[in-house]
Order: structure tokens, then C-alpha cells, then sequence
């Protein structure tokens, strides 16, 4: 394969990977070429990024690749967090922070495992919208990085503690799920009615 479709398609990987991250031996694997071809493209992409007029860069921890930003415009990036969000929270968005809420902290893999579907786009806009956080990395293959709740997830919903979450339903309990259900849709509507 050309060197750069290659590049370009390690790029979409490691993209695609987000925060969790892909491994030398995961993109050999998947691109079917050594290890030291993909060592090699790393570099590349890796020298590439580090160039003054690109916006992200290339982390390795342990031995997991990930983008990243710049710290050097953090500065836009908070303007951007603290621009306010005037879009209602995606069924999506609602699901993946009442799976956070209940089973924090978790990761993102776990969070896919119990929606059946992935999960990056709603894990971006709840940290975008300061819910969740990181708290960590589980001790596990690949380190994947722990979500929980945020203080202001508390504030948004009026409460103290987690303890103050409505209660799980139980499979046959239809009217705990409603109340949860209605409990989630109030917290959608009150972000709407801050944000008008």
C-alpha cells in the first residue's frame, strides 16, 4: 500500500480510536503490514503534526497512540466550552449520562457494551457541556480512561448526591423507569429554558 494512503488511513484510525487510543500492534493488525511500516508512518504523521499550523498532535502513553489538541490554544478551546449551547441534548446524549450516572466510573467501551452502539459523539458533547469528566484510566489492556458525573451534573439536576437519583427500575417495574425517564426529560428541558 502507498505510504500515503497509509497515512492517511492510520490518521482516520487514530481518530476514530479517540481518547482510548489504538496500539502499533492493533493498527498493524488491522492494516495487514509490519509493525515497523506502521512505526514508521507514526513518525511521519507525528513530525507532520508537530508543525506550527496544525491544530492537533499525537500522544503516546504507554503504548497507545492518541490525538490530541495543542495546549497552546487551549485559550480557544475554553471559549468554546463557555460559548453557551442552545441545542437540546440528543436521546443519545440522555442515554450515554444516564449509563454514566448509574455505573460511574466507566469506560467508554463499557458505556458501548450497554447502549450496543458507539458512544464517542455523546462522550464529547457531555464533556463539551462540563457533565462528565475524566477520573481516571481503568487498570486493564490499553489503560481505557473512567467517566463519572460532575458537580455541575448534581447542580443541573438539584441534587446533593448521587444518592438522590431516582431509584433503577427493575424489569417489571414500569413506573420507577417513567419516573426516570421523566426525571431525565425535565433535566433536557431545564439546559433548554438556561440556554434561551
Amino acid at each position: 500500500m502507498e505510504i500515503n494512503k497509509l497515512k492517511a488511513i492510520v490518521e482516520g484510525l487514530l481518530f476514530a480510536s479517540g481518547n482510548e487510543g489504538i496500539t502499533i500492534k492493533q493498527l498493524s493488525d488491522v492494516l495487514e503490514v509490519t509493525e515497523a511500516t506502521i512505526e514508521l508512518v507514526l513518525d511521519e504523521l507525528k513530525q507532520e503534526y508537530e508543525s506550527t499550523d496544525r491544530g492537533i498532535r499525537m500522544m503516546q502513553a504507554h503504548e497507545v497512540f492518541h490525538l490530541t489538541t495543542k495546549p497552546e490554544h487551549s485559550h480557544y478551546y475554553k471559549k468554546l466550552l463557555e460559548t453557551p449551547q442552545t441545542t437540546r441534548m440528543s436521546q443519545a446524549a440522555l442515554e450515554t449520562l444516564a449509563i454514566i450516572a448509574y455505573n460511574q466510573p466507566i469506560t467508554r467501551t463499557e458505556i458501548e457494551e450497554i447502549r450496543g452502539v458507539k458512544s464517542d459523539r455523546p462522550v464529547q458533547t457531555l464533556l463539551s457541556r462540563l457533565l462528565i469528566e475524566e477520573v481516571g484510566r481503568k487498570d486493564t489492556v490499553g489503560k481505557p480512561i473512567l467517566f463519572a458525573t460532575t458537580k455541575e451534573f448534581l447542580t443541573y439536576f438539584g441534587l446533593t448526591s448521587l444518592q438522590d437519583l431516582p431509584p433503577l427500575p427493575d424489569a417489571n417495574d414500569e413506573e420507577v423507569e417513567t419516573e426516570a425517564d421523566l426525571f431525565f426529560e425535565r433535566f433536557n428541558e431545564q439546559i433548554n429554558e438556561d440556554h434561551s
